[in-house]
């Protein structure tokens, strides 16, 4: 995994956790020091950043970079920056019509219910990738038959090569921003317990399944 993956791998449940931060300066309020919350700059220019703010793919490195507002828009457009960048959308997309069953998500051999899955340009193939205790754990995808359901379920086609990925929970099917997996890989990293995860890990999956539901509008055909 990139660096910048595994930054974000460890954040704590948001993509503002994914970027650079400088340190505040420790001062003493009593006889033990504090430090002033980090503060979040843009990874291309270095301006100040709010909590919530866009990501940017550097494709050549595999890694996730924060971005302002400006240098955001400057790489929305196909081929801006000779490729080497692509800005992740702001897009949520499900399929009603065209739902998974239990005999599609068993085909593709994936050991888990909540799983992401997203084409890697640089592979040339789908990468299928789900959030445990040590991060972003990749699984061995059965690509036949992901090429199989993808010629019947319209949203597996849907998602951007890089910066999007189908998000799978319970065979619930979603295209979300690549980010968005992400913040949740570093939640459920963060706050795992025991065997199982724990009702923690357990509560902050199923709030942010209902986020995606609410964000999501239906494929058009």
């Amino acid at each position: 995994m990139s660096a910048g993956l595994r930054r974000f791998t460890q954040a704590a449940g948001g993509p503002a956790a994914a970027g650079s931060v400088t340190p505040g300066a420790a001062t003493a309020t009593t006889a033990t020091a504090t430090t002033a919350p980090p503060v979040e700059r843009c990874d291309m220019c270095g301006v100040t950043l709010s909590e919530r703010h866009g990501h940017v793919v550097e494709l050549d490195k595999r890694r996730l970079v924060c971005a302002c507002r400006a240098c955001y828009l400057l790489f929305t457009r196909p081929g801006a920056a000779g490729g080497r960048y692509r800005a992740v959308p702001d897009r949520y997309l499900r399929d009603a019509a065209h739902p998974l069953s239990a005999a599609d998500w068993d085909s593709l051999g994936v050991p888990v219910g909540t799983a992401f899955f997203f084409t890697n340009s640089a592979l040339g193939r789908v990468v299928g990738c789900y959030p445990s205790p040590g991060g972003a754990t990749e699984c061995d995808l059965t690509l036949g038959a992901w090429d199989e359901l993808a010629g019947t379920h319209p949203l597996l086609r849907a998602a951007e090569p890089d910066v999007e990925a189908v998000f799978v929970a319970d065979r619930e099917a979603i295209v979300v921003p690549i980010d968005a997996c992400y913040a949740l890989v570093g939640a459920v990293r963060l706050h795992w317990r025991g065997l199982d995860g724990g009702d923690e890990v357990r509560r902050r999956l199923a709030a942010f399944v209902d986020d995606l539901r609410t964000r999501s509008r239906e494929l058009e055909a």
